[in-house]
């Protein structure tokens, strides 16, 4: 097995053309499908079911934001839903799709249904190991020529992705550190009034490890589901605020974070890096490549934390299964949490 993990934990870009001739190997094999899904064996997941308490109540907890037409996501990814009418004509200035304006048979049958146009990388979703690539060069490593089909990519697609994944979450409450510790240099709010992440904000290792020290979480595992809570999806309503920014780790944490194997690091943002172009300089988002091809780790990206955060609960079953789309390089089929909840909770 080739070994990603003890790679230093700086800032160190790694060397394009190297990557892009083939330098990252898989840290799993050369005909790996499963990246640090591996992880979540069936042990894995016994032990984080042991997370919950069945003498006390268990409460579920959606991790999928809402969907709604016009929906803000990078690159102008389109959301549109439109009603579908058969059986009768609302009038007015209906603007959906009216299939039939009579009802059939003699029984009068009617009904609803919608037509979505849309992508599976929108809104809360998880991305594929395909998601990110260094020219024509995607993890494996594999060839993007030989990877691309008309109806998508012909490997590491959501079918690809193994069982449904029930592993053990845990959520680092960067916000929270942020707002109790007085930062107002970190922060910036809403139209709402409420604090998030400042836009260009980098969560840094030292945040992490504050957070963690905090909420005296455990220490991480390989095979957990590992989150960051910036507040960002509070902008939601703020489309092009929303857009013009995102908290979150550049390269240094990334590695820090990836050191321990994760099935999935995620974020409540739109994307898992800050987008700071003081950070990043004139490189595009290259914390997206070293976790895809480098460490063979999926990103969770705008997924909901906000109700974790209310109720108490840093620690909890996280449960996941994609939408299997033949082709797809991302989910946005929602996941779920399981929790006790605190005696104050």
């Amino acid at each position: 097995m080739n070994e990603p993990w003890d790679d230093p934990i700086d800032d160190e870009m790694f060397d394009v053309a190297a990557v892009e001739a083939g330098a990252w190997a898989s840290p799993y094999g050369p005909d790996d499908q499963l990246g640090t899904y591996r992880e979540v064996t069936p042990a894995k997941t016994a032990r984080a079911l042991g997370l919950l308490d069945l003498t006390k109540p268990v409460h579920t907890f959606h991790m999928g934001e809402t969907l709604f037409n016009g929906y803000p996501a990078f690159a102008r990814r389109p959301y549109e839903q439109r009603l579908l009418i058969s059986g009768f004509d609302p009038g007015g200035d209906f603007g959906g799709i009216v299939a039939r304006p009579v009802p059939r048979g003699p029984n009068r049958m009617t009904h609803l249904e919608e037509r979505v146009q849309s992508t599976y990388n929108i809104g809360s979703k998880v991305n594929a190991l395909l998601h990110s690539g260094v020219g024509t060069t995607f993890y494996g490593p594999r060839s993007g020529e030989a990877l691309a089909a008309d109806h998508g990519v012909r490997e590491l697609d959501t079918p690809t992705w193994g069982p449904p994944l029930c592993t053990r979450g845990l959520l680092l409450d960067v916000l929270g550190l942020k707002v109790s510790s007085g930062d107002d240099s970190a922060l910036e709010l809403t139209a709402g009034g409420e604090p998030v992440l400042h836009g260009t904000y980098r969560v840094t290792v030292e945040d992490c490890e504050a957070a963690i020290e905090r909420q005296a979480l455990p220490a991480f595992e390989p095979g957990d589901a590992v989150f960051l809570h910036t507040g960002w999806n509070r902008l939601l309503g703020e489309a092009e605020r929303y857009l013009s920014g995102c908290p979150g780790p550049y390269l240094r944490e990334l590695r820090w974070l990836a050191r321990n194997r994760p099935a999935l690091l995620g974020v409540d943002a739109w994307m898992l890096s800050t987008y700071s172009a003081e950070v990043m300089g004139p490189n595009i988002t290259p914390g997206h490549q070293l976790v895809f091809m480098r460490y063979g780790i999926r990103t969770a990206e705008g997924f909901k934390l906000a109700e974790l955060v209310a109720a108490g609960v840093d620690r909890f079953v996280f449960c996941h299964s994609p939408l299997r789309a033949v082709g797809a390089t991302a989910t946005n089929a929602p996941a779920m949490a399981l929790a006790n909840l605190s005696a104050g909770g």
